[in-house]
């Protein structure tokens, strides 16, 4: 199995502080390609539609001369300058700052353009942009190759310009709202994900990012998609705030067929939380920058599937049509959940992908991969088309990406937010023991609706848990000697359910 891409991957994107009103007046200059060029999504489009009819010609990262002479500690000293920040002396409402490559990076280089009208101009990323220390060499007039980019506005204070987008590493980019920092990542595309092929990672090789109006709200970004299979033209139409919205549209140029493709595919953490943290010792309570998958069907049936690290692969799948909404969600919120004052886990976002149009026929697909370290990416979801993609027939999606706390339940209408088990006392069953908030804290005339793939489900009860002015339904189950085991519950009145249905995979340890 290939080892997905870590979330160290974007630690350099948000290693900086925030930068407030306390600005050096001065100003380094930036620069442009001397010659514009007419830029408009049609020409992506025909441009990404041309380079797929070609074999697939990857250019390769290396660092100039000068560059070249210094050492990892060196190079990784390089910062980019906020005071050098890409329309901050224009006074508009967003900034963009350039992300240099790291010192071995393997994947090609990527271009910046900034979009005014229909003009689009390249970036050159001089050293007078970047915060250089006097005791290194003399770069001269070199340009640093580069990674990607993020973007700032005043998010969270009218006197503070913080970064809530950034795009760097093959097709990764994280968003934030207000208040939370970042956490999962995004992608632009998944292939073969999981597979024992071997993953292959498309990557965002040239961004055109249009100069916003003084009031904007709104910043739009055109990106141009690139790997051996596949080329791709996106749009992102980002809009920050409590909730940071991404409008996106691609339309996918295959190469080759291609059977295992995911769209708006999610990357995350799990490490451990109250369900299995016996196999860790740490001395938090949990680690995970997501706990969950959360579904709204078609039908409009509400699916929490809590995820789990599993000790060997485990590939899910769920629904058979487009759902209203699906994404990978983070619902412990306390500080006291995890007990990290600098991680900080319980303000990582969730984050929600609302399909727009016929998807067709397809799967919400979850991977969990086994890991033993917070710093492995080892979560991802994406919807996946039933019939792949066929070469050389373009393929058009649209959704919208927001990132936020958490996506809103419909009122009444119960949701799980821990998830306990552990060994009985004879340690021949599993007891788990659920929380539910949202559907009041009155259990009479309330029943639990529960299901097993396998094994012995005993001790069902449902009590009141006025400490949430919620739920608590609990129960065990006997394995029997089975290795896997599918369990489903809801709560119900009558015929009719007043929580979301909860689902959870049982593995032997």
């Amino acid at each position: 199995m290939q080892k997905l891409m870590l979330a160290t991957l974007l630690t350099a994107a948000s290693s900086l502080p925030a930068h407030g009103a306390n600005a050096r007046p001065e100003e380094p200059g930036t620069q442009k390609a001397a010659d514009g060029y007419p830029f408009s999504f049609d020409t992506l489009l025909e441009q990404a539609k041309r380079l797929a009819a070609k074999p697939y010609a990857p250019q390769r990262s290396t660092l100039p001369a000068g560059l070249d002479k210094l050492s990892p500690e060196q190079y990784r000293s390089i910062h980019f300058n906020r005071d050098a920040a890409i329309w901050r002396s224009e006074q508009l409402p967003f900034r963009l700052e350039l992300l240099r490559t790291t010192f071995n990076q393997q994947a090609p280089p990527v271009t910046v353009s900034t979009v005014e009208g229909d003009t689009a101009h390249d970036l050159v990323a001089t050293p007078a942009m970047f915060e250089i220390a006097p005791s290194l060499p003399q770069l001269g007039k070199v340009s640093l190759p580069l990674s990607g980019f993020r973007l700032v506005t005043q998010i969270n204070s009218k006197k503070i310009w913080d970064e809530f987008l950034v795009f760097q590493g093959a097709s990764y980019f994280r968003g934030v709202a207000k208040g939370l920092l970042y956490g999962l990542s995004a992608r632009g595309l998944a292939i073969n994900t999981a597979e024992p092929v071997g993953e292959e990672f498309p990557a965002f090789t040239h961004f055109w990012v249009e100069q916003p109006a003084p009031r904007a709200t709104s910043i739009v970004i055109d990106a141009l998609l690139e790997s051996e299979s596949i080329t791709g033209a996106y749009r992102f139409t980002v809009t920050p705030g409590a909730i940071t919205v991404m409008d996106v549209t691609c339309t996918l140029f295959p190469r080759s067929n291609l059977r295992v493709v995911g769209i708006a595919p999610l990357t995350s953490m799990f490490l451990f939380d109250e369900t299995n943290r016996g196999r860790l010792d740490d001395y938090r309570p949990e680690v995970h920058d997501s706990d969950g998958l959360q579904i709204t069907s078609s039908t409009g049936e509400h699916v929490f599937r809590q995820l789990a690290n599993p000790t060997k692969l485990q590939v899910s799948t769920f629904t058979t049509r487009p759902p209203e909404g699906f994404g990978l969600v983070q619902r412990s919120r306390d500080e006291s959940d995890f007990e990290d004052f600098e991680d900080q886990y319980e303000r990582r976002p969730s984050a929600w992908i609302e399909p727009k149009g016929d998807w067709g026929p397809g799967a919400v697909e979850l991977v969990e991969i086994p890991s033993g370290r917070e710093s492995n990416d080892n979560i991802v979801a994406f919807w996946r088309p039933a019939q792949g993609l066929a070469a050389g027939r373009p393929a058009e999606f649209a959704y919208r990406l927001s990132w936020l706390p958490k996506p809103a339940m419909p009122k009444g209408l119960g949701e799980v937010i821990a998830t306990r088990s552990g060994a009985s006392l004879d340690g021949k069953r599993r007891v788990f023991v659920l929380d539910i908030v949202g559907a009041g804290d009155k259990s009479n005339g309330l029943s639990v609706d529960l299901s097993a793939s396998a094994g012995k489900i005993s001790n069902v009860a449902l009590t009141s848990n006025t400490a949430l002015h919620g739920l608590r339904a609990s129960f065990e189950i006997e394995p029997n000697n089975v290795d896997l085991i599918e369990m489903r519950l809801r709560i119900m009145r009558g015929d009719h359910p007043v929580s979301e249905t909860w689902l959870y995979r049982w593995t032997a340890p």
